[in-house]
């Protein structure tokens, strides 16, 4: 079987932001190897929910947004199903997108040690360069251009990784669950910055449009596996690039830009323009696909023809990124929208994980496709992960979680 990358990319290149880049960061730079466990289990976890996306597209022919309103009928249900998912993705992924631009412009900074340009002109630029592609690229584009950069972005993490010389025992050793004092929140982080509900509406409808047979399930999960799999080992790297140079050193870092200024002494210029040069990338591969899923599951749901689904993820996704990009130019933190955002999000995690093991077994739907035993105890444990995992964001939006 041929294997050639596909919407996996997308979502590798989705959590693969600079939240992640930061949660990584930090956990290297605090606690070494000790949590690289953390993300080997995000990484399946996130391959098994991803899979049941793919399927939902390739098998049958739908997206999640499309499926949720199939399922949820015209009562009540249904309208608190699209408040939920409008203020998780709409809403989050607008305020998050101050975040993406941001992280990018750090990339940038820790490229160029004084641009003359200072914060403003990088913002504008990686906004209007999304907002260019989104408007007018085609899904093959998009995707081709995603997987170039998320090359890009791994080859930078990969020789940095090298120079520093990480600790292969210490890697392995990481891989036992333990958890180092003080370190509870950051394995959480970790686990919760690489499953989220936004890449399932994203993965769901990517998948519809890259095949259009359902001969093509077996590569569409092929693709899922390599994909997020490439993912998670770039976000161990990253972490293992932390340990090797920052873990003990007594340097305190808050974000990847801090660890690409903090290293150049000991590692050369080299190590600190990968860093920058990997943190622009995710910045930039989140910008694009933050927008790319919110734009796909808000037409999915109000759209009522395929031409007024391309009006509304037009519109959709460049609103997202020009709010994102508002927010960054003026330096507002919009905490308060983050804050219902988190608590969107940890609702619609475990629901949309519990919807779609509930959907994957239905014959009606998939067919000879529907879940193995294996696919539905898997399942049921990522399902109970995300619950954790959401009730964690609610606590923390509401201040009863630190």
């Amino acid at each position: 079987m041929k294997i050639s990358p596909g919407p996996g990319v997308l979502v590798a290149a989705a959590f693969i932001g600079p939240g992640t880049v930061t949660a990584c960061t930090l956990a290297g730079a605090d606690f070494g190897y000790a949590l690289i466990w953390a993300l080997v289990f995000a990484t399946i976890a996130t391959i098994i929910l991803q899979d049941m996306a793919a399927r939902l597209g390739v098998g049958a022919r739908l997206g999640l947004g499309e499926a949720l309103m199939q399922a949820f009928g015209h009562g009540a249900a249904k309208w608190i199903m699209v408040a939920l998912v409008f203020t998780a993705l709409a809403v989050g992924n607008a305020a998050y997108q101050a975040g993406n631009l941001a992280g990018a412009a750090l990339g940038y900074k820790a490229l160029i040690a004084n641009p003359l340009a200072g914060d403003r002109v990088p913002v504008l630029l990686l906004a209007g360069f999304a907002s260019t592609v989104l408007y007018f690229g085609r899904y093959r584009l998009l995707e081709r251009l995603l997987l170039a950069l998320v090359m890009l972005m791994s080859t930078a993490f990969v020789i940095t990784a090298l120079i520093t010389r990480p600790d292969w025992s210490a890697i392995a050793t990481g891989l036992l669950p333990q958890v180092p004092p003080g370190g509870l929140i950051t394995a959480i982080a970790l686990i919760g910055t690489t499953i989220v509900p936004y890449n399932l509406f994203l993965h769901a409808s990517a998948s519809r449009q890259r095949w259009e047979s359902i001969n093509s399930l077996a590569t569409a999960r092929t693709d899922a596996v390599v994909s997020i799999g490439f993912g998670g080992l770039i976000s161990i790297l990253i972490v293992s690039t932390a340990a090797a140079s920052l873990f003990q050193s007594g340097v305190v870092v808050n974000n990847a830009a801090d660890m690409a200024l903090s290293i150049e002494p000991a590692f050369g210029a080299a190590a600190r323009y990968l860093i920058g040069f990997g943190l622009l990338a995710a910045g930039l591969t989140s910008a694009i696909t933050a927008p790319m899923a919110t734009g796909y599951a808000l037409s999915e749901i109000l759209g009522t023809d395929k031409q007024h689904q391309r009006k509304l993820f037009r519109a959709t996704a460049l609103s997202v990124v020009a709010f994102g990009a508002a927010l960054a130019l003026l330096g507002i933190k919009p905490v308060s929208l983050i804050l219902l955002a988190q608590y969107a999000n940890g609702l619609l995690l475990p629901i949309m994980a519990i919807f779609l093991l509930l959907i994957m077994n239905r014959k009606s739907v998939l067919g000879e496709h529907v879940n193995g035993i294996a696919s539905n105890i898997a399942g049921a444990v990522v399902v109970i992960v995300t619950l954790g995992l959401g009730l964690r964001s609610i606590l923390r939006a509401a201040g009863l979680w630190l």
